[in-house]
């Protein structure tokens, strides 16, 4: 199996990664394993393979350019490819920022690519999980988004997402690619310094305090957020791609399952955690811009069809926290199942 994953160098990107070498077989079409033998790294710079890439027996390439550019994504599809994660875009408050840029990388490269695997893929064999977000809602929703509810974005990012949804869905019902759309929750907790998400601080307001180090959060406490741990994303992601056709059906978009909080429920886990001392060093500015994409953003879901998929969501965010300490900042694995 020839796999594909763009925007290799983010950090789900490089976990993915991780986890399809130590996992070395997917299954195929049929359902029975089939074993990876190639996996192909696609980033606008170099991706940079992870440890022991270079003496496991998948073959594992490093592919630098632009997905828009026809050369990159000939060199991308060279021989064929069996499925591709597409997690490569531009973050919410940056395609909010720059219109253009937004188009180009989270709708025009996603039409190309779709577009691509179809002039080589025999019969649409070629299976495509491509990643969306919650912030494809917004307007006037209720209390609780059920799989039915109508997308109505409120940002840029979010309407290039559901263009991104509906090519898929396309590409699907004409059997062009065997596409299918996950929406993701925010992720939490994500490592290294804030990016232009306008969700970063979700991620900031446990990071750096565990770290030692001062965070500002933009929204009030009582704002309400739908997260998962990057750990269960990869894991969704997997369990994405092994499904069988079929079980998706018509309908090739599919929200997966989060925990719904608010800021305060996660600064509490966190005083659980590691205590007072590291809960002081939040500080609350409010950023009228961040508030207001954040707040276009559902909080509580209903994910019965994913659930009826096998998809499933963290058991708690101190399990989400735990995770986080054990993975990027070395602590050893404990139980956070209760």
């Amino acid at each position: 199996m020839r796999i594909v994953v763009t925007g290799a160098n983010g950090f789900i990107g490089r976990k993915l990664v991780r986890a399809l070498l130590d996992r070395r077989a997917l299954p195929g079409a049929d359902g029975a394993p089939v074993t990876i033998t190639e996996l192909r790294l696609f980033d606008m710079v170099d991706p940079v393979p992870p440890a022991g890439a270079d003496t496991s027996p998948v073959h594992v390439r490093a592919i630098a350019g632009d997905l828009s550019d026809p050369a990159a994504l000939g060199r991308l599809m060279d021989g064929g490819v069996d499925l591709v994660f597409h997690l490569a875009a531009v973050v919410s408050a940056q395609a909010e920022e720059d219109f253009a840029l937004g188009m180009r990388v989270n709708f025009d490269a996603t039409r190309a690519l779709l577009e691509a695997l179809r002039q080589v893929s025999p019969h649409g064999a070629s299976r495509l999980v491509f990643t969306s977000s919650v912030a494809v809602f917004g307007g006037d929703l209720p209390d609780v988004v059920k799989d039915d509810t109508a997308p109505v974005p409120q940002s840029s990012y979010g309407v290039q997402k559901v263009m991104g949804e509906l090519l898929v869905q396309d590409y699907a019902r004409r059997g062009f690619v065997d596409g299918r759309t996950v929406r993701l929750p925010t992720i939490v907790v994500r490592p290294g310094p804030p990016n232009k998400a306008a969700s970063t601080f979700a991620s900031s307001i446990i990071r750096e305090p565990l770290n030692g180090e001062d965070a500002v959060c933009p929204v009030p406490v009582e704002t309400g957020l739908f997260v998962s741990s990057p750990r269960r994303i990869v894991a969704n992601l997997i369990h994405a791609a092994a499904l069988p056709p079929a079980r998706f059906g018509r309908n090739r978009t599919v929200m997966l399952p989060g925990l719904t909080l608010t800021v305060a429920d996660m600064i509490e886990a966190l005083r659980a955690q590691a205590g007072d001392d590291a809960v002081a060093r939040i500080r609350f500015e409010d950023d009228p811009r961040i508030r207001a994409i954040v707040a276009g953003w559902p909080a509580r879901f209903e994910t019965a069809r994913a659930d009826a998929l096998g998809f499933q969501a963290d058991a708690s965010f101190a399990a989400v926290i735990q995770a986080f300490i054990e993975d990027e900042m070395g602590a050893p694995q404990k139980d956070t199942a209760s």
